[in-house]
């Protein structure tokens, strides 16, 4: 960096390009932490890849003698192999990522025996629900047989009941109106009595009226003819 202040003015503007060349390469090189991503690491790459010789031309053609060319040059290479190396150790090794997706495994297959195994606690329990709710529907259906049985004894006892104080109540009405023929006959008889009385009373009175009538006109007879002989 002193290197640059030292440069001239009318070179600081190449000098500048290339600064911010480095600070863009150091912004874009170094992610943060929370956006690490799990890549292998493979072996490190040389720069022989970056062509130094044409970048401190193209630095000379921008007004800047070769030797601040190649401080420039310097301190951009620095630059990049300070980014790789934070890149690098950002990067997680491939043995580590070997053993993340173990962990992984591991977990998911833990995941996958929890899961099942709710899985069949679950069907056991729906099992055992279905089988009490089973039970319970057997019950009522007996309590439901027992109670429309019990019904059933009920209505028949209640009829029987009914039919048994109908044929008493039957009964008793064929005997009271046994009862008021016998009396309505008791009474006919006592009627025909009294009326045999009735008619031997006027027949014994119309004997003693005839009699009584017959002597009449005897001693109206006699005493005519006696007057008659007198």
């Amino acid at each position: 960096m002193a290197s640059l202040l030292s440069l001239p003015i009318a070179n600081r503007s190449a000098a500048r390009t290339a600064l911010s060349l480095t600070h863009t390469a150091r912004r874009t090189s170094s992610p943060p932490l929370q956006h690490l991503r799990s890549f292998g690491v493979s072996p490190r790459r040389s720069l022989s890849h970056f062509d130094t010789y044409l970048f401190v031309e193209k630095l000379e053609k921008n007004g800047m003698t070769r030797e601040s060319a190649e401080g420039v040059m310097s301190v951009l290479a620095e630059v990049i192999e300070e980014s790789i190396k934070g890149m690098e150790a950002s990067l997680v090794s491939k043995a580590e990522q070997e053993k993340q997706r173990y962990t992984e495994k591991v977990d998911f297959a833990r995941l996958k025996s929890e899961l099942q195994l709710h899985e069949k606690n679950d069907l056991t329990l729906m099992k055992a629900e279905n089988d009490r709710l089973m039970a319970d529907v057997e019950k009522l259906k007996q309590r439901l047989r027992e109670e429309v049985t019990r019904t059933q004894a009920g209505v028949r006892l209640d009829l029987n009941l009914e039919k048994g104080r109908i044929r008493d109540e039957s009964s008793q009405q064929e005997l009271k109106i046994k009862e008021v023929d016998t009396r309505i006959e008791s009474e006919i008889a006592g009627l025909r009595t009294q009326i045999e009385q009735a008619k031997f009373s006027i027949l014994q009175y119309l004997v003693g009226v005839a009699t009584g009538s017959g002597a009449l006109l005897i001693a109206r007879n006699q005493l005519a003819y006696m007057r008659m002989m007198m």
